[in-house]
């Protein structure tokens, strides 16, 4: 199920227990709706809606710093391949074939996270690469540095490979989603109960439908946001590929 979906489907609920609120206030007795029993569900309701938006803005900040960290590992990425291929071309000629082998993994890397079939998922499952990298270790490790600077090189570009197959697990491990299905299905009956006890008070009319409706679609963006942030290489807030795409139009030269 679909982000959108799912919002869809909150912004129903919380619309139709509204309407429900409505029509169960004609039908109960009146002393069940005297300003006794108001004060008391007026009460209730508060500190539901405390408890709501108390978690609305925990999910909301959790599924954001998710999603920052992800776009984060991506830029290190790409800075990182930058780097190492920059140390490859002051390496020498002798380093030409690492470097190519290094442009086919990150091409390949692209291609798995962000597909031009855009109907296939993103797959961040570090097997998937795993031939194109170890082609590109395997390169560097059969390079015979001459000179001490070339050493150096060497040592320096294995440690920004290491750092690069470092950043692409953290990517994988880190790329579920952050949100708690039994969290957001507790904060949705909440939303449910709330939008039950304003309609429980309110007079059936244009006017109150059109605020219920507003606040039913605004809960639901609320949710929806939540979700997508939750998805990074999912929906329709993905992570941007513009870091890699750059460092593929670098890399190489």
């Amino acid at each position: 199920m679909t982000s959108f979906d799912t919002s869809l489907i909150v912004a129903g609920c919380s619309f139709g227990t509204g309407i429900a609120g409505m029509l169960l206030h004609t039908r109960l007795p009146s002393h069940h709706v005297d300003e006794a029993s108001k004060d008391v569900i007026k009460l209730i309701m508060s500190l539901i809606a405390t408890m709501a938006a108390l978690v609305l803005s925990l999910l909301i900040a959790s599924a954001s710093n998710s999603y920052d960290g992800q776009q984060s590992e991506v830029q290190s990425l790409a800075a990182n391949v930058i780097l190492l291929d920059r140390v490859l071309a002051f390496y020498g000629p002798e380093a030409q074939p690492a470097r190519e082998a290094l442009q086919e993994a990150a091409a390949d890397l692209h291609e798995q996270i962000w597909p031009s079939d855009s109907p296939r998922a993103a797959n961040l499952d570090p097997r998937t690469t795993r031939l194109r990298s170890d082609a590109f270790v395997t390169r560097l490790q059969s390079l015979k540095p001459a000179t001490d600077a070339q050493r150096m090189l060497q040592s320096q570009a294995l440690q920004l490979g290491q750092g690069v197959g470092q950043t692409r697990l953290l990517m994988f491990e880190q790329h579920g989603s952050s949100i708690s299905w039994p969290f957001l299905t507790v904060l949705v009956f909440w939303i449910c109960m709330l939008f039950l006890g304003f309609g429980l008070f309110a007079r059936f009319n244009a006017t109150v439908l059109v605020a219920l409706l507003v606040g039913a679609v605004s809960v639901a963006g609320a949710v929806f946001l939540i979700l997508e942030l939750s998805r990074p290489y999912e929906g329709f807030m993905r992570v941007s590929d513009a870091p890699l795409r750059d460092a593929l139009t670098q890399i190489g030269r």
